[in-house]
């Protein structure tokens, strides 16, 4: 009688701790479950204000035109836009066009400033001279990433997150070609314009 008594003990004992930690695993699954719902809604929210945003105004946000002066001072500037998602603030610096771009948190994206080919690295013209014979350069502009911010840039409007540089278009008929000059006078494709 006693080893029956034990013996059922024993066994209540044994079923209680698998329910426990049956219990356990089904909280620490909805647990993360939770965290994941928790990070899709917040991906999903920023989405949406950023869509909203897109949507709802295609006015210069004050908290950019406020940024831009906490950025570069009190450069007059020319014209403000919203362009692509981005406010973009053209300027003149140092007797060069340049323009400003800020993303839907009013932070600095990078600016663009117009160049020459002849500002290129000598390496970079060089190698497009000689590759590209034949082909016309229409624009050359400078773009300085702002490391701080992870927002993409959208050059020729496609995203770009790359470091600092230069994009060179060339054309030749009715053919046009992006190429980005890295400042080591590196040069690589970057798009074809149609």
């Amino acid at each position: 009688m006693k080893k029956q008594i034990i013996l059922c003990a024993v066994t209540f004992f044994i079923a209680a701790a698998s329910s426990a930690q049956t219990n356990e695993m089904l909280v620490k699954n909805d647990i993360q479950k939770d965290r994941f719902n928790e990070s899709e809604i917040k991906n999903s929210i920023h989405h949406d204000k950023k869509e909203l945003r897109k949507i709802e105004s295609k006015n210069v946000s004050y908290l950019s035109k406020a940024q831009f002066k906490l950025d570069f001072g009190n450069i007059p500037v020319d014209a403000w836009e919203r362009v692509n998602n981005f406010d973009e603030a053209t300027f003149i610096k140092d007797g060069e066009v340049t323009s400003a771009f800020y993303d839907d948190r009013s932070q600095l994206v990078g600016t663009t400033t117009e160049k020459t080919f002849s500002d290129l690295p000598h390496k970079a013209q060089e190698w497009i001279n000689k590759k590209y014979k034949g082909y016309s350069i229409a624009d050359v502009f400078f773009f300085d990433d702002n490391e701080f911010n992870e927002s993409d840039m959208l050059v020729y409007n496609t995203p770009f997150n790359g470091k600092d540089s230069y994009f060179v278009e060339v054309k030749k008929d009715n053919k046009a070609v992006i190429l980005r000059v890295d400042k080591d006078g590196e040069v690589s494709y970057f798009l074809r314009l149609k």
